[in-house]
């Protein structure tokens, strides 16, 4: 049984139809790199994945159940989302630290938060820092770090790597590889052809709204 599936699924707005007939499914454990030519539609593809839209037309199920049985909360506890451009939340980088533990009921785990930040090679001092004066690499990590805190079954990833320089995209990239071999299911929007076939098994290919293309990369 499939992780997540779409079953003939169209988005439109305003009688512009962005996405079409899009039939296509995750596996547990898959790295599915999504590529295509700009305005393709592949970050809408990714906020259908999330339940941040919902389909025009079509099905979408998650663990074989269809989306409209589940509570958006309980969607985005198990589907992580990390925007191109980040959306952070308040005034303070712990202020996003906390929101994935607020919304669980849950007391920050220091011990993983410190973790995360040494993973991504930030320090602690990162924590009592305004999000408006980070840069646009370090909101990047920032966001993968708040996704990571509770790790979900699927990670979206939108071009998370647009913002760093070699070494950062380098460490980001080995991170995600490490999660992906953890067990969670990647989907991850990317320009560059080398980085999509570098750690993917498997290759999307969205032109015009359309499915044009999905197949397994060979090692």
């Amino acid at each position: 049984m499939s992780l997540l599936e779409f079953k003939h699924v169209a988005f439109s707005v305003a009688d512009k139809n962005i996405l079409s007939d899009i039939s296509v499914s995750a596996e547990a454990g898959d790295f599915i790199s999504v590529v295509g030519p700009s305005g393709s539609g592949k970050s809408t593809f990714l906020k259908l994945c999330s339940d941040l839209i919902s389909p025009t037309k079509g099905e979408i199920f998650y663990d074989g159940k269809n989306f409209m049985d589940y509570s958006p909360v309980e969607l985005r506890k198990e589907i992580g989302y990390c925007f191109q451009i980040p959306h952070l939340f308040g005034s303070t980088v712990m202020d996003n630290i906390k929101f994935p533990y607020a919304i669980r009921k849950k007391k920050p785990d220091m011990e993983r938060i410190k973790s995360l930040f040494d993973q991504f090679r930030m320090s602690d001092d990162y924590l009592n820092r305004d999000v408006e004066n980070l840069s646009g690499g370090e909101k990047q990590r920032l966001s993968l770090i708040r996704s990571m805190l509770f790790m979900p079954k699927i990670l979206l990833l939108d071009e998370v790597t647009s913002a760093l320089d070699v070494d950062n995209t380098l460490l980001v990239e080995d991170i995600i590889a490490s999660v992906n071999a953890s067990g969670t299911t990647i989907l991850w929007i990317t320009h560059s052809p080398e980085q999509s076939r570098k750690y993917a098994n498997k290759i999307l290919t969205i032109e015009e709204g359309r499915v044009k293309s999905f197949e397994e990369v060979a090692k």
